[in-house]
């Protein structure tokens, strides 16, 4: 799930990006774009519901590519993305538009 706030000058939008309990994973970052693909910048937080999450604030009006990597890993799409594309390695990578 991603939840989006914009600032009041619409120039800047905090995402708060989720994975369900039901995707399995119990640790993991959110790497994309926003990171330069850096698999230790953002940690996924747990909830006490289990599903992992994270929040990061984006300048507004850009697209960004994302995916989350468990902890042996493994890559992982968002299932409520605003869409997805190719990427090099074969597979899709998840894009939000805020």
């Amino acid at each position: 799930m991603l939840t989006k706030q914009y600032a009041k000058n619409n120039k800047t939008c905090k995402v708060t990006f989720e994975l369900p309990a039901e995707a399995g994973l119990t640790k993991g970052t959110l790497v994309g774009d926003f990171n330069q693909w850096d698999v230790t910048a953002t940690p996924l937080k747990r909830r006490k519901n289990g599903a992992l999450y994270a929040t990061v604030s984006m300048a507004a009006g850009n697209s960004y590519r994302f995916r989350y990597r468990s902890e042996d890993g493994a890559w992982h799409n968002d299932w409520d993305a605003d869409s997805y594309v190719a990427n090099e390695f074969g597979t899709e990578d998840s894009v939000v538009t805020v």
